[in-house]
């Protein structure tokens, strides 16, 4: 009887790995979602990003010269030489401002963080937290002051090609964050599903 519960299980689990090959290879054949490890570290990364935004505003405001720097040369932009001068000149103060405050931003999370782990009242964190929402919002201050200052230097049509260029970014990472989700779905057993 137990020779033959004992041969009956070890049928079962080798059909169970079987299975479970089977699923990881059809994977690997990209018919699971493709590129399926890229992708999910892509979505890691993306939170990991956001996570360590020093910003009040974490969603919805653009960092303008962070786009402009990737389309510096862009034909269709068009920039002048000036107009590179003056953006400059705005990315320099702005990278500077993040940079002065941002290490404070981190320091003060982690400490909030640790000491709310470690058991500590909301009153005895009360201060921390508002020094880093009083940085948070400096930061945020500093942001929006970038994206005043940088439409100061484009014109509308300028303007409005950039807004376009984010837009077709938001899409293609919407699309990317989907395929993640479709992914993730197949590495737990459930391809070809909604």
């Amino acid at each position: 009887m137990i020779k033959k519960i004992t041969i009956t299980s070890i049928a079962a689990l080798s059909l169970l790995l079987v299975t479970v090959q089977a699923e990881g290879m059809k994977c690997q054949a990209g018919k699971c979602g493709s590129g399926m490890m890229k992708k999910m570290k892509q979505g890691k990364k993306m939170h990991k990003m956001r996570m360590s935004s020093p910003f009040l505003i974490k969603h919805g405001l653009p960092h303008l010269t962070r786009i402009l720097m990737k389309n510096w040369d862009d034909k269709t932009l068009n920039l002048t030489k000036e107009q590179k001068t003056k953006l400059i000149a705005v990315r320099k103060e702005t990278m500077g401002g993040v940079m002065r405050l941002k290490p404070e931003v981190m320091k003060l999370r982690k400490e909030i963080i640790l000491g709310s782990r470690a058991g500590n009242s909301a009153n005895k964190l009360k201060t921390k937290v508002e020094k880093l929402a009083s940085l948070e919002a400096e930061l945020t201050l500093i942001h929006l002051s970038c994206i005043e200052h940088t439409n100061a230097v484009l014109s509308k049509e300028q303007q409005m090609y950039l807004k376009g260029k984010r837009k077709a970014q938001h899409e293609a990472r919407k699309k990317m964050l989907k395929n993640v989700k479709k992914a993730m779905k197949c590495a737990a057993g459930k391809c070809g599903g909604k």
